[in-house]
């Protein structure tokens, strides 16, 4: 992200909590800096990219983030949460527009510019930020209204999971037919039931493999799931127990 920030003539500021972070910064093209304070100040956009809920809460909150943010400026947030966290930030700090901006692909997707974003927020907040996405986003989906970034985002990791799960289940039939699962997936990968969560499997050589490897992610990414469902009054329905069967390795 820093790296095409930089290339479309962007000024970047990182926060580095290391020396070795913020080296790593520097040979970007990108300012480093060690406070959080000096990242955000004087940002027109600041954009926060970890792992957890619980890690967006503290480095807005605890870490001062929003109270260094200036007026106007636009929060933008990546991680896969609860949309309610957006909106408890928003209420917190109404001096910034803020846009639940999560997710769907990889590191290599962002190294091309690739990478799907899907955001939620007000039209105009979300016109605002778009220059800035868009140079390592595409496409970059407005879908709703804040917090609809992130209902979308975990819907589409629990129809991931749920590929996954009856990938799962494809090739346990597979076996129990005395087909090789490595055979089935390059097969059906030509078939009416190739997907993109088969390619990737595919690629990793069974679905076991894939799960092992990704595992902690859409372990963590379907809790989410589940919590905020809940949360919200709804439910997964018969989505449930597939998923379920998706993200066991």
């Amino acid at each position: 992200m820093v790296h095409r920030l930089v290339d479309a003539g962007h000024e970047v500021r990182v926060l580095g909590r290391t020396d070795e972070a913020r080296q790593a910064v520097t040979e970007l093209g990108a300012t480093a800096v060690a406070e959080l304070a000096d990242a955000a100040a004087r940002a027109d956009v600041a954009v926060v990219c970890v792992f957890t809920d619980d890690q967006v809460k503290r480095v807005c909150f605890d870490d001062g983030l929003l109270a260094a943010m200036p007026s106007g400026a636009a929060l933008v947030l990546h991680t896969t949460g609860s949309p309610r966290t957006a909106e408890a930030i928003a209420a917190e700090a109404p001096h910034v527009a803020v846009v639940d901006a999560p997710v769907s692909g990889g590191p290599h997707d962002v190294a091309a510019g690739r990478i799907a974003l899907f955001l939620g927020g007000a039209d105009d907040a979300v016109a605002g930020v778009q220059p800035v996405l868009s140079a390592y986003g595409d496409p970059v989906l407005h879908v709703g209204p804040l917090g609809s970034g992130q209902k979308v985002k975990l819907i589409n990791n629990v129809l991931f999971a749920a590929q996954l799960g009856l990938l799962s289940e494809a090739a346990r039939l597979a076996a129990g037919l005395g087909i090789d699962e490595a055979a089935l997936l390059g097969a059906v990968a030509h078939g009416s039931g190739a997907s993109r969560a088969l390619g990737m499997v595919a690629n990793a050589g069974s679905v076991a493999s894939f799960v092992s490897a990704v595992g902690e992610f859409i372990g963590k990414d379907v809790a989410v799931a589940r919590a905020t469902v809940a949360e919200l009054g709804g439910e997964l329905g018969a989505l449930d127990e597939v998923v379920s069967a998706g993200i066991r390795p």
